[in-house]
């Protein structure tokens, strides 16, 4: 009776099984969603990194929104030329070419030239600085922390600590933007690889108080305006500003720049 009770269960769950997995099945056929045959052909032309620079989720996402023409076929800054090249040839329409870009930060001020307000003890992270009195140690408020957040947050190994300064490696940088998300101060901003000429400074203060706080800040002199033939600047509160589509990086700008702020990368 007891044999018969265990293989009657046996049978049941079985049986149970069987009805369900069939049920399955229909519901997979049933509901299924018929996908385009390109997305899978973008998404194999893509990098992987799934770091969402092109706007998107990651790459699936993206590879799904050029095919349905949402995204543009050189939407992904990791992957650059190359892979524009190739997702366009995917998708049939004529390939443009890229101007290469870099992330780049906008400040000088390392150890040796920026002054500190207080020594800082507490988590090695700029986030986590940024939350402490004054937005950090740092005398100038709007300056690099120095404290990484940028280097975690890159998958590309393209930005390290030099120095007390996030320094740029422009050969490996693919411009995601990870970083420019992650710095608290807002100094990283993305710009052409091609426009060397470049204002180091990020400082919103008035010209005396910039330099008490660092010695390769901006000022606000405006000389470099005054010498720029090409009317390549303007100013936001004090601070110069590079139109870099106007910019013919003669090099001015340089020589009359009294703090060394404006450098040729």
């Amino acid at each position: 009776m007891e044999m018969t009770n265990i293989i009657f269960s046996a049978l049941s769950i079985g049986g149970l099984g069987l009805i369900f997995g069939l049920g399955l099945g229909y519901a997979a056929k049933k509901f299924a969603v018929d996908v385009n045959p390109l997305v899978a052909e973008v998404r194999e032309a893509l990098p992987s990194a799934n770091c969402g620079a092109c706007g998107y989720a990651g790459c699936d996402a993206f590879a799904k929104a050029v095919v349905e023409g949402d995204a543009k076929t050189s939407g992904c800054p990791v992957g650059g030329q190359t892979c524009a090249d190739e997702v366009a040839r995917i998708m049939g329409v004529e390939v443009s070419d890229l101007d290469p870009t870099t992330a780049f930060v906008k400040c000088f001020g390392d150890c040796d030239k920026a002054k500190e307000k207080y020594i800082y003890m507490g988590v090695a992270d700029c986030i986590d600085a940024s939350q402490v009195q004054g937005g950090g140690s740092k005398a100038c408020s709007y300056g690099c922390l120095g404290l990484g957040s940028c280097v975690k947050a890159c998958m590309f190994d393209a930005i390290h600590v030099v120095n007390g300064l996030a320094v740029v490696d422009e050969e490996k940088c693919t411009s995601c933007g990870l970083c420019v998300s992650a710095c608290p101060k807002d100094i990283i901003e993305i710009i052409p690889l091609a426009s060397k000429v470049r204002v180091n400074c990020n400082s919103q203060e008035k010209g005396k108080d910039t330099m008490k706080a660092c010695s390769v800040g901006c000022i606000g002199c405006r000389k470099c305006s005054k010498a720029c033939e090409y009317d390549a600047f303007t100013f936001t509160n004090g601070l110069a500003k590079i139109d870099y589509d106007k910019c013919v990086q003669c090099g001015a700008c340089i020589e009359v720049c009294p703090t060394k702020a404006i450098t040729q990368h």
